[in-house]
């Protein structure tokens, strides 16, 4: 069994090369979710404690098994400790054994970001040049460079409460292509721009967005909202636009069609795997709004842990432990082998 340590996720990620990684990622995801109906699927697992939530999100085909432990702690930077901890486990359906347990922290982020671009390949503009970044937190800089990967971005507009934050995000991105300009508020961002990424983390009913300030062409990745109670666009912009989602069971109750309540199902227009199997068209013309509810799936967590785990044997990244016993005289004698270890 591999074990991937966070230093091993960075190391196979820079030895690739992060655009890189994008593209191996980004068709790794496109591939699964042609497979979409191979896949057993549920909702993430949740439990609500005091200072934010932990959850547990599975997934298999016929191969492979995977899951991932994830919390949200909001508080704890605080503290001087993440907010966020991905831990990751990748099986072998037909045994059980498990193959790798990986640190998911980045890679949380870099597949959230994934997943926004690869909406966007469908739902957006083929000629997006500009994209609005509201909330300059933990996952802003992977999101612009995943649409990097896949577009032509020659300005990024960026706004966030915070001006640290935009000046640490704007520190990260110096050395690449694009402008950054900074917006004065989430309307000065939302100018002129193709593609709009929300990444706010108040857990709240929020409008950062209205309707009437949304013009003709823009796609909207809004990934901010992810929980019950934690949304970012005013309702109407759903109601007018083609609102594309993941997984119903799991964004009506978690992303911004939760606010829609019965009419959540007729506003839906499709899930991403619909669209990327060819089954529903994506974008038809340049003056189509269009929406991603993005809330995080498993199928993608599993997309990225096959993806890592085919490049640490090809790289010789991380360390094979001794997680399970592998080599047992008597595979019912449990007893015997706890007396021989």
């Amino acid at each position: 069994m591999i074990l991937l340590e966070a230093k091993d996720i960075n190391l196979i990620i820079k030895k690739l090369g992060l655009e890189k990684f994008y593209l191996q990622l980004v068709d790794r995801l496109t591939k699964d979710f042609q497979n979409w109906k191979d896949f057993q699927k549920c909702s993430r697992n949740a439990m609500y404690v005091n200072n934010g939530v932990i959850e547990l999100m599975p997934t298999c085909d016929k191969q492979y098994y995977s899951f991932k432990y994830v919390n949200g702690h909001p508080q704890n930077p605080k503290y001087g400790k993440l907010n966020i901890i991905g831990v990751g486990m990748l099986a072998n359906v037909e045994t059980g054994y498990p193959l790798m347990l990986a640190s998911m922290n980045i890679l949380t982020a870099v597949r959230t970001a994934a997943i926004s671009a690869l909406s966007s390949k469908y739902l957006a503009k083929t000629s997006s040049k500009t994209v609005a970044i509201i909330g300059c937190g933990a996952q802003s800089e992977f999101q612009i460079l995943a649409h990097t990967a896949l577009f032509d971005i020659k300005e990024v507009r960026c706004f966030d409460l915070s001006k640290s934050a935009m000046e640490r995000f704007a520190r990260n991105l110096a050395n690449e292509h694009f402008k950054i300009t900074f917006a004065d508020d989430c309307l000065d961002a939302i100018a002129g721009a193709d593609i709009i990424i929300t990444l706010t983390s108040v857990k709240d009913k929020q409008k950062i967005l209205e309707i009437k300030n949304i013009m003709p062409g823009v796609h909207i990745c809004a990934v901010g909202g992810d929980s019950p109670g934690k949304t970012e666009l005013d309702v109407e912009i759903l109601k007018q636009s083609k609102v594309v989602i993941e997984y119903f069971p799991q964004t009506v109750v978690e992303g911004e069609i939760q606010n829609l309540g019965d009419e959540a199902h007729k506003t839906v227009y499709a899930e991403l795997w619909e669209i990327i199997s060819g089954l529903k068209q994506g974008r038809v013309d340049d003056n189509e709004v269009t929406v991603f509810d993005a809330v995080g799936f498993a199928i993608e967590d599993f997309s990225a842990l096959r993806l890592c785990y085919d490049l640490a044997k090809e790289l010789g990244v991380g360390k094979d432990i001794d997680f399970v016993p592998y080599s047992i005289e008597d595979c019912k004698d449990l007893y015997g082998l706890f007396l021989r270890e």
